[in-house]
This record gives C-alpha cells, structure tokens and sequence, in this order.
C-alpha cells in the first residue's frame, strides 16, 4: 500500500466540496459584513441622530482629562460602539 502524501490528502479534502464551501462563505460572509456596515452607518443611524436632536453618532464620545502632561485626552468613542452592536445584531439576526 502506497503512503499517501499530504498534497493528495489535501486535493481529497478539497474536492470533496467542504472547503470550497466554507471559501465561498467567508468570502460573501466578508461583503455582507461590509453592506451591513454600510446600511448601520450610512442609512440607520443618521435618521436616528436626526430624531434625537441632530446627534452624529460617531461623535459621540466621553473625554477623560490627560493623566500626564502634555499628552492629549483619552476618548472613549462609546457612539462608534453603538454602530459596531448595530451592526452586528443586524448580521445575527440575519444568520
């Protein structure tokens, strides 16, 4: 019995389909990630910002005063956060 190689194991595994599957997955798993994004960011948010009084959501943040001086101020851009949960609850919700 021959020993079989791992470049034919390889073309085994992936004539069998699974992995040319799970490419074409991630790769559409990729763009629907970026259309997602687009739609939170883009088509969702700006209305919502409008109704609460014309808030930019990506400008949305908590200044901390800087600890040493002469260094800037730390942010913590919680409305960029918002958008990223958004974003990702639109992509569950869809999967």
């Amino acid at each position: 019995m021959a020993k079989s190689t791992f470049l034919q194991d390889f073309k085994a595994f992936a004539i069998k389909g699974n992995a040319i599957d799970m490419a074409v997955g991630v790769i559409i798993g990729g763009a629907f990630g970026k259309i997602v994004s687009s739609i939170v960011n883009d088509l969702i948010m700006p209305p919502i910002g409008w109704l609460i009084g014309g808030v930019d959501f990506k400008d949305l943040t908590i200044k901390l005063p800087a600890v040493i001086e002469g260094q800037s101020e730390v942010t913590i851009n919680y409305g960029n956060f918002i958008q990223t949960v958004l974003d990702f609850l639109i992509v569950a919700f869809c999967v």
